[in-house]
């Protein structure tokens, strides 16, 4: 395939006037066929990466039923999510497994709609006094035997886990989790600077969405969002659904870590792409109320929230980020922080062929390319 006429990403000179090729399912330096994509009025930007989301269309990753994970990896694809990493809830042991059972078998059948990359276990090491909307009941404390039998279940492809690290053993199970290759976020969690600081040092990578769920950034009390700043090596999840965190907040953290530490995430519920109305969630019930998803039982807290990636693309871009910048949160840098940046997040050649064609008037999406191929 030949992707001709647009404008695309390039990490290092932004959107530049240039021809793709694919060839085999990668991009190449030319194309195994005669087959050409009309890019014109667009910009061609690699295929996004979710690494943190629960659900969509109805269904929620923790439900470990593999028609709903199947039906979730379609729809996102088709909004221009290519690859996949969903997230668990603070659940029992049990259902937890059943969710990484299934998702190791949704990877072995190599089925249709966005590729599963990996999971991200959210929970349930967490704090009470943060928990936000998950569910208090099935809290765990750090577990490092625990994390290992989920791993063992989903077939090695927990890539990601969020921990609260003033929890008791937090930092035993850091370095054992990151020893093990699986990437430790803290969040959920009321960590002071200090705190958190040594939950870095210790080998956490990442923040669980910045400023959600943790202590405020306060000039005397800078908390985990300092300390993950201070940390050159750490990368900080920002949920951009114009809802969860205010535009001002938006351009400034792009600035404050710059735009190679930002990871753009979608964190979204079962109703992502469904109506108004009440749906399950983790053993509790949320309410949809048009762009707002909250706890039944207590209307003031968030739940997550109901957008796609690529909402969360365009809300940033809306809200001053330069588009590059914007894309690049949302490919680039997620697939690094699961060690992918090797083969996707970028358009360069030898990567897998996966891109997304946007409309220059309004970002809305013209044509979705995976595999070397045309989805929509």
């Amino acid at each position: 395939m030949r992707i001709s006429g647009g404008e695309a990403l390039d990490l290092e000179r932004g959107f530049v006037k240039r021809e793709l090729f694919t060839s085999s399912g990668k991009f190449a330096e030319t194309s195994g066929d005669g087959t050409v994509l009309d890019a014109s009025g667009c910009y061609v930007i690699p295929g996004l990466v979710d690494l943190h989301f629960h659900g969509c269309k109805g269904e929620d990753f923790s439900d470990g039923k593999p028609e709903g994970l199947q039906a979730m990896a379609q729809f996102e694809l088709s909004r221009g999510v290519t690859y996949i990493c969903p997230a668990g809830m603070t659940l029992p042991e049990d259902t937890l497994r059943q969710a990484c059972l299934t998702a190791a078998r949704h990877k072995r059948e190599a089925r249709a709609g966005a590729e599963l990359v990996g999971v991200n276990l959210e929970g349930p090491f967490l704090s009470a006094a943060k928990k936000g909307a998950q569910n208090g009941a099935f809290l765990h404390n750090p577990d490092a035997a625990m994390l290992s039998r989920l791993q063992d279940a989903a077939g090695g492809l927990v890539k990601l886990v969020t921990v609260a690290p003033e929890q008791p053993g937090a930092e035993e199970f850091i370095r054992a989790a990151s020893v093990s290759g699986i990437r430790v976020s803290v969040g959920h969690t009321t960590a002071d600077y200090e705190t958190a600081s040594r939950a870095f040092a210790a080998g956490a990578r990442q923040a669980t969405h910045l400023f959600n769920a943790m202590p405020p950034f306060n000039h005397r009390e800078p908390g985990v969002v300092g300390a993950a700043f201070d940390n050159e090596e750490v990368m900080a999840e920002l949920i951009c659904d114009g809802i969860h965190i205010h535009e001002s907040v938006v351009r400034a953290v792009f600035r404050l870590f710059g735009p190679e530490r930002v990871i753009l995430i979608s964190d979204s519920l079962r109703p992502t792409g469904m109506p108004d109305g009440k749906y399950p969630f983790g053993g509790q019930e949320i309410v949809l109320n048009g762009r707002r998803a909250t706890m039944a039982d207590d209307p003031s807290t968030l739940a997550g929230s109901v957008s796609t990636l690529m909402d969360c693309v365009r809300t940033a871009a809306s809200f001053g980020v330069p588009l590059a910048d914007a894309v690049r949160a949302a490919s680039f840098n997620p697939a690094s922080a699961l060690g992918l940046e090797g083969r996707i997040g970028s358009l360069e050649n030898g990567m897998d062929a996966a891109a997304v064609l946007l409309n220059k008037e309004d970002l809305s999406v013209r044509a979705v390319v995976f595999q070397g191929e045309l989805i929509s």
